[in-house]
């Protein structure tokens, strides 16, 4: 029986939790480990009647020693990190000391600065790679799907890819002024940070929301987004053939950005910390308070999201031009799972990218990024469990 340690109890680990006891048949015991044991027992009494053995516990994931203890006690195949990016490392500490394979969603970033890239977990790969054992960085969507779409392409349809734009766009409407659609402090990090691409082998870099383009999205219809520097570019830089330029987009809304913007001009945006009557407060923490929880926008949440990519490049000797995407709605998600689309998105791909790690349908020593291993069985395994494919043939490019 495979067993699976899930760290975390947020929206998308929620989403994963309940997809991983849909799959009981591979996720046949897991456990639910959280600093908030509370969460981890009221998702538990949610999933009453599931054939999967579920456990809960409390963690401190910041505290490699405390992960140890747990995986030890438990001793799972496989730890599944839905936790924040801070923690990746210390959990990655805590698999390599108790020899156990590792999936996160999004790659690490430091508290103190808004830098997130794969130098850290890339380091770790001969330390896997000794211990025997296998960590499958950024399952979620994008990161995630986007890479296995990447490989996917490359595999059935091109012999050399030289251009791809990751497209991300929520046509989702919450009824909040502003509200973020996950974590608002990892959210608003991102968004606010400097732009940049992939150019020629190296960064092109720009400033936050300068290169904005319109694209009109398949069910979700015409919508402006922006450039951002995003995680997968890094690796499928390295790991695309024949790679020139790698670009993400992300839609935003209008009352969005203005409530941003003013956020952003008040330093509420900010992640250095202040004295604030005596206390040490970080701005953007306390904003985070004030903002509502992803995970009750569920129900109020109508539309869809459109995620995908689009190469250009070569077949045979002839230009090809290929868009994969998914098309998610808000409130179907929250009729099966009690989840809003972004949250779905990224929790579906973490209980695939576990379920491939299990099977053994992905296999390998070290730390891997999505890209580099097989997608047919994914791309399969996202038509079965929620999220399937469309492909346009005849795509309109992005200038």
């Amino acid at each position: 029986m495979n067993k699976a340690l899930i760290i975390g109890c947020g929206g998308v680990a929620s989403v994963a939790i309940q997809k991983c006891c849909q799959n009981s048949d591979v996720f046949g015991e897991i456990m639910i480990a959280s600093r908030t044991k509370s969460k981890c027992d009221a998702l538990k009494d949610k999933l009453k009647g599931a054939k999967t053995i579920i456990h809960t516990a409390q963690v401190d994931a910041d505290d490699t020693e405390q992960l140890i203890e747990l995986i030890n006690s438990f001793k799972p195949d496989i730890v599944i990190n839905l936790a924040l990016p801070y923690q990746d490392l210390t959990i990655m500490d805590a698999c390599l000391a108790t020899k156990t394979h590792y999936l996160d969603t999004a790659n690490y970033e430091p508290r103190d600065v808004a830098k997130f890239e794969y130098s850290w977990q890339w380091a770790y790969r001969d330390k896997f790679r000794e211990a025997g054992i296998m960590a499958v960085l950024g399952c979620g969507f994008d990161p995630g799907v986007t890479g296995v779409f990447a490989a996917y392409a490359q595999k059935h349809y091109f012999d050399t890819i030289e251009y791809l734009d990751i497209l991300d766009c929520n046509g989702g409407d919450h009824g909040y002024p502003f509200a973020t659609n996950f974590n608002p402090e990892i959210n608003i990090r991102e968004v606010t940070a400097p732009g940049s691409y992939w150019q020629d082998g190296k960064w092109v870099h720009t400033k936050p929301m300068e290169i904005k383009r319109e694209y009109d999205f398949a069910q979700v219809g015409k919508k402006d987004m922006y450039l951002l520097h995003h995680e997968e570019l890094e690796s499928l830089g390295e790991n695309l053939n024949g790679i020139k330029r790698i670009r993400f987009f992300m839609t935003f809304g209008q009352s969005y950005l203005t409530h941003l913007k003013c956020l952003e001009n008040v330093g509420m945006t900010s992640i250095t910390p202040i004295n604030y009557n005596g206390m040490e407060i970080i701005p953007l923490e306390f904003l985070k308070a004030l903002l509502p929880d992803p995970a009750t926008l569920g129900a109020r949440t109508v539309g869809k999201t459109n995620i995908g990519c689009i190469f250009s490049g070569y077949k045979n000797g002839e230009p090809r031009n290929y868009y994969v995407y998914n098309v998610c709605d808000h409130q179907e998600c929250y009729k099966e799972l009690g989840s809003q689309a972004i949250s779905y998105t990224t929790g579906v791909p973490a209980m695939i990218g576990a379920m491939m790690v299990l099977t053994g349908k992905w296999k390998g020593e070290g730390v891997f990024n999505v890209e580099e291993f097989d997608p047919d069985p994914f791309m399969d395994a996202l038509n079965e469990w929620g999220l399937p494919w469309v492909e346009d043939f005849a795509p309109t490019l992005v200038e």
